[in-house]
Order: structure tokens, then C-alpha cells, then sequence
């Protein structure tokens, strides 16, 4: 498959990605590179177990502190 004059390219995460939706929380299990000029579309399990695709302006990663990553205090 091509999209914009260049192939396409899958990545499965061996780690699914928690992230934020309009549909609400879930994890991440892939994303297909759609190409330079358009967005990733990412496979998203939701909480609730409804897998859906969305745009990657459609979504924002969520904190995750299990390796004690912390933000920063605002200045």
C-alpha cells in the first residue's frame, strides 16, 4: 500500500501506549505511518474494550510513572 507516493509502515507496540481519547482512556496496541503530509492513524483499545483508529491529532499519551518519570514543577 501507498499513501502520498510512499509505503506505508505498520508498528505493533510490544508494550501497549496509554493514551487519552474523545472517547476516553485506553492503550495504544499499533500505529500505521500514513506518510510525510498526513497523520499516523493508531489502533486503540478502549477502557470499556471497543477498539477503534484515530488520528494522531486525535490523541495525547498519558502519564505514566512506573519507571518513577516525573513532571516537571512548572517555573
Amino acid at each position: 500500500m501507498e499513501a502520498n507516493g510512499e509505503e506505508e509502515v505498520m508498528m505493533e507496540f510490544r508494550n501497549p501506549i496509554p493514551v487519552k481519547t474523545e472517547l476516553g482512556e485506553g492503550m495504544a496496541i499499533y500505529v500505521v505511518n500514513s506518510g510525510t503530509f498526513a497523520n499516523d492513524i493508531w489502533t486503540i483499545v478502549l477502557n470499556d474494550g471497543t477498539i477503534r483508529h484515530f488520528r494522531t491529532d486525535q490523541i495525547t499519551m498519558e502519564k505514566n510513572s512506573t519507571w518513577g518519570i516525573r513532571n516537571k514543577p512548572a517555573l
